[in-house]
Parts: structure tokens; sequence; C-alpha cells
């Protein structure tokens, strides 16, 4: 396409103070702070897809915090005050998103989230509820009253099999996906800030006097630019901690009297599901084969996909005939450290990426995070 430019095209759409790579929850919201914060800069996103690319429009809507069980492993790797940084940078960037864009155009519903835990699973569940009171307190704090509770009671009622114990976290919520994703765009076009998709961003170049993104359509010239896409971060900029972590989900046809209400995470967190206008959205089954599930390719495979129908006819619908209606995949990015990466990777290119699979939580504040380390650079 370059080569059959206009000098007005060139001249217009092509030149802009800042360019940000990938239109997924991150990039967006960093060119909302950036516009808000200094609405004279000329700002661009790329998106390589026909959609945000990755897993911003194909994630299960969870706005969690993280399950107990989750909560237990990732204070062992960075200690209680880092886990407790995590979860109120978690907390905020959900207030953050809903103060942003409003609860009616997330479609936000605070039903509570669940943790389930079979028969075969003794001394997890043991552990779980012996750390209820400690993770309430250190909660406390961050959020207001106590999280977690035991709700085993609401066992039968929620129609599962093999089913033993529930720990009920009453701050957990669910999202439309892709209704905060239209709103996010919307909101994003309001302020004038350009969006192109179909744009596949080869290589970027920066010296002291301008930064060159070589696109498939051709080249754009900025000050800045900011990349974004996650676990796609390293086609980019290479040597950064981010691994990829495919996410295999599918979901039922419309199922009558439906019982279930809420999210629900199983096996630490491995496996994921939620009602979603009388169907049972379910996700997860990455641990089924850490190395096959660390690609950037989207797809599905029958492993993940057999074990997820087994666990909707054994645990979760049990005795309730349903039908498959769609599979998808979206790809996360993971890394070492749970902190999201927010660096100059090199000289006016910046990077925000790796929210390990807390992308609804974690990624308003990683966008804002990174536009304030932009904003220091200009």
């Amino acid at each position: 396409m370059s080569s059959n430019l206009s000098y007005w095209e060139k001249a217009t759409f092509f030149n802009f103070d800042i360019v940000i790579i990938g239109s997924g929850i991150v990039g967006l919201n960093a060119a909302i702070h950036l516009k808000k914060t200094c609405p004279l800069l000329k700002i661009i996103v790329l998106e390589r897809g026909f959609l945000p690319s990755g897993a911003s429009t194909k994630n299960a809507g969870f706005a969690c915090f993280g399950s107990l069980s989750e909560l237990m492993e990732q204070e062992a790797i960075c200690g209680t005050e880092g886990l407790m940084l995590l979860i109120e940078k978690r907390w905020k960037g959900l207030l953050k998103l809903r103060t942003l864009l409003g609860d009616e155009n997330l479609d936000y519903r605070q039903f509570g989230g669940y943790e389930l835990f079979t028969n075969d699973d003794d001394a997890t569940i043991e552990q779980c509820v012996s750390k209820i009171e400690h993770y309430n307190k250190l909660i406390t704090p961050i959020i207001g009253t106590q999280a977690f509770c035991l709700a085993n009671d609401k066992i039968k009622s929620l129609g599962f099999n093999n089913v033993q114990n529930l720990i009920y976290n009453q701050y957990e919520a669910q999202i439309d996906t892709g209704k905060m994703m239209f709103n996010l765009i919307q909101l994003a076009q309001s302020l004038q800030i350009f969006i192109l998709n179909n744009c596949q961003v080869n290589e970027i170049i920066s010296d002291d006097k301008q930064t060159v993104i070589h696109t498939n359509q051709g080249k754009f010239y900025c000050k800045k630019a900011i990349v974004t896409t996650n676990a796609f971060v390293k086609s980019l900029l290479p040597g950064l901690d981010v691994e990829p972590g495919r996410g295999q989900v599918l979901i039922t046809k419309p199922i009558e009297n439906l019982k279930i209400e809420g999210t629900f995470h199983y096996n630490k967190g491995f496996y994921y599901f939620r009602n979603i206008n009388d169907r049972i959205l379910l996700g997860g089954g990455r641990n089924l084969d850490f190395n096959a599930e660390a690609t950037t390719e989207f797809g599905e495979t029958s492993l993940v996909q057999n074990t997820l129908e087994m666990l909707l006819t054994n645990i979760i619908l049990p005795n309730t005939p349903f039908e498959i209606d769609q599979r998808w995949s979206g790809i996360m990015a993971f890394g070492k450290y749970l902190e999201p990466i927010i660096t100059e990777a090199k000289p006016n290119i910046f990077c925000a990426a790796r929210c390990n699979g807390m992308g609804i939580a974690m990624g308003s504040q990683t966008g804002t995070d990174v536009a304030e380390l932009v904003l220091k650079s200009l």
C-alpha cells in the first residue's frame, strides 16, 4: 500500500506525537490517559487484527483479584507485602475501569465468586480454610469488610456434583467483555484518538530525532512509541520476561432453568466458569500441557476441550442436558514475576505488558502507568 500513498495521506495519517501498538485494554487506557492529560497530543493506536488481538475481547469477563488458592500460591512467590500491593493494584484497577466506563457500559454484576473443592481436594481445602482469616485480615484495609467465607450451604442449590466445599468471595463480579471493549473504543474515538485496524507492526526503529514504525501499511513517524501487545510483545522487543499462555474457552447454548449465577474457580484457578445469558462459559486447562499452551497460536485442542466438557458433565451440570455453541481461545501473558512490565525498553520506545491472567483488573492501571512514564519523558 505504501507505494500508492498520496501526499495528503502521508502528511495526515502517518505522522503522530505518539503511536500505541495494540488496541486492547492496556493500549486504549494508555491512549485515553495521554489524551485527557494532554489534549493537543496527536495519538494513533495501531492494531494488527480486525478486532483487538490477544485476550481483551476473548477473556471470560471475571472482575476478580484472585481466588484464595491463587492468593496462597502468589504469596509464596512475592511475600505477604508484595501480595498486598498486588491485591491493591488489582482492586484499584477494577475501580478505575468502572469509573472510566460506568457499570452499565460494562454490564458489571456483583453476584460474588466461588472456589470449588471436590471430594478429592481434602488437603487443599484444609489449607485454604485455615487461610480465610489471614486473607480477610490482609484485604480488609484495601477493600473494606471481609471478603472470604465458607459457603457449603449453597452447593445443593447450585446443582454441583462431587463438590464438598465452596469458598465465597462477596466482592467478585462479572462483566461483558465485548461491551467493555466497545465502549473503550468509543471513548477513545470521542477524544479524537485515531485507531487503525489490520495494521501489522513489523519493526520499530528509534533514534534521538524520531521513531519509525514499519508496518504492512507503510511507515509511521512519531516522537514516542508504546508497545502494549502483551503476549506478542517479544516479536518487537525481544528479551523481555514474557511467556504466552493460551486460554481455551467454550460456551453452551442457553440452558432452561439454569441454577448457576456468579463467577467460579476450580483447581487453583486453572479452570473458571460463569453464567452469561442463561449459558455457561467455561475455560481453562492450560495446566494439562503447559508446553503446548505456551503459544501465540490461536486454536483448540481435543485434550483441553474434552476435559472442559467432562467438567461440565461430571461436576458443573450433572443430569442437565447441554449443547456446546462456540469454542475459541485467547492468548494471555505470564512471567516469572507477578507485576506487569512497565518500562522504557529502548530510547523513546515504551512497553506495558504481562498482566499474568489479570488483564481486566490490571489493564486500566497498567495503561495509565505507562502513559505517565511517557508524559514524564516528553
